[in-house]
């Protein structure tokens, strides 16, 4: 049966149930111990996955869930390439951008549970091209003025977004030296990256504010200086093939861009249209120097699951054990000191702190608007709008796949209420907010 007949079908039976009950019987928040992938949950998640297609606010989305040791729902819709007439498949091959940040996240924990590092040792023992970095401190007399950093960046900053370092040329003050190195121009290599990105001044004291991106790249240029070989390298060989993920890289050979997803750009007006290759799929279509550890990998929704289920098993899969269960739940903790008040954009997720590279739900949601999700979670996305999630209560993780830049957050909104069910009021917490 294709998705759109059983989303139809479903939506009719959800109505019969609505009308006889009052309210849809699926609107309960995640319990742990109960099943959330029920039939009608399934429903529910076809007929999301058909309107984000049919409303235009995506070409194509997927969604494949696992909960209790059982693959429990799959689904997808609309088309990966619109104009080549490809309907979206479970082998499509999607550009997941930032959601390769876990990904180097893991690598790098490996090294640490190999004792070559601790996380509150400074960056410079390792990377010495930081040991001298400045720190902007606002204009003098219409010049930038640069002072010594309060403490050193440590390694535990560079996993939660605390360095301080400038991201874009727009940064206030150093900007324009962010600019002129250019260092994540995809011809240095991670070396190169890393001397031109410590030649910048911070934008803020280390630890003083929540600052997401580069910092990943950082991350990546630490385990290829540990390992003592190339980051990409050390990923496939320690991560990725032991993990059976051959499908997720930075290079797409020509033998297989034939299921290369198009990427989707929706204008001010709301219309999606398709990105020219030659842009949209310049990263993976072209043999960089730069292999970047905040994004750049692509992947199927199976490959990343495998991944995404060894995160729920504790760093295990399939009997090949990836990381210890200590250090899967240190990177699920929220690193976030409460004396970092400015955390930019990170309360649109919800209420939550942020890990080793992920974000981390430490409180209900506070509105029936926020995202839903179980206390415990943790969770990444990516600039293509495509989002995981491994939820340890409800041993449940999903994945959810589309092509949609800028990023579109109303598309995670509308997957999680899909698999949970939508935020009664009755469920709202009236705890304090996390984020003031």
């Amino acid at each position: 049966m294709t998705l759109s007949r059983r989303a139809l079908i479903a939506v009719v039976a959800l109505q019969a149930c609505t009308s006889a009950h009052g309210t849809p019987p699926a609107s309960l928040a995640p319990v742990a111990g109960s099943r959330v992938i029920t039939p009608v949950a399934k429903a529910r998640i076809d007929s999301t996955l058909a309107a984000f297609v049919s409303s235009g606010r995506a070409a194509s989305a997927s969604a494949l869930v696992w909960e209790k040791g059982h693959e429990v729902y799959f689904g997808a819709a609309g088309m990966a390439d619109r104009e080549a007439g490809r309907p979206m498949r479970r082998d499509a091959i999607v550009q997941i951008f930032s959601m390769t940040k876990p990904i180097t996240g893991v690598a790098l924990m490996q090294l640490y549970e190999q004792g070559k590092f601790q996380l509150d040792e400074p960056l410079a023992k390792y990377l010495p091209e930081f040991a001298d970095v400045k720190v902007y401190a606002g204009d003098s007399a219409g010049a930038p003025r640069f002072v010594a950093p309060a403490r050193p960046i440590t390694i535990r900053d560079i996993t939660r977004h605390t360095a301080g370092f400038a991201t874009n040329p727009g940064e206030p003050g150093v900007g324009p030296l962010f600019r002129a190195a250019d260092p994540g121009a995809l011809t240095n290599t991670l070396a190169e990256f890393s001397r031109k990105l410590a030649s910048v001044p911070l934008a803020f004291q280390p630890g003083t504010r929540w600052s997401y991106g580069i910092s990943v790249d950082v991350q990546a240029a630490l385990v290829e200086r540990i390992a003592g070989v190339p980051f990409a390298d050390y990923v496939r060989t320690h991560v990725l093939d032991p993990l059976g993920m051959h499908e997720t890289r930075y290079f797409v050979p020509e033998s297989d861009r034939d299921r290369f997803a198009a990427m989707y750009r929706k204008d001010s007006a709301g219309v999606l249209a398709r990105s020219p290759d030659s842009s949209g799929k310049v990263l993976n279509t072209k043999r960089w120097a730069l292999t970047p550890g905040a994004f750049g990998l692509t992947s199927t929704v199976d490959d990343y699951l495998r991944f995404a289920r060894m995160l729920l098993g504790e760093g295990q899969l399939d009997g090949v054990r990836i990381l210890k269960p200590e250090t899967v739940r240190l990177m699920a903790t929220n690193h976030l000191p409460a004396t970092v008040k400015d955390s930019s954009w990170l309360p649109s997720k919800g209420q939550v702190g942020f890990g080793i590279d992920f974000a981390v739900r430490v409180a209900p949601p506070r509105s029936v608007k926020e995202n839903n999700g179980a206390v415990g979670e943790f969770f990444w996305d990516g600039a293509a709008s495509t989002l995981f999630w491994v939820d340890p209560a409800n041993q449940l993780v999903t994945v959810f796949f589309t092509q949609v830049v800028p990023f579109d957050g109303t598309l995670h909104k509308g997957i999680r209420d899909a698999v949970y069910g939508p935020i009664s009021p009755a469920q709202v917490s009236t705890a304090p907010a996390l984020h003031p």
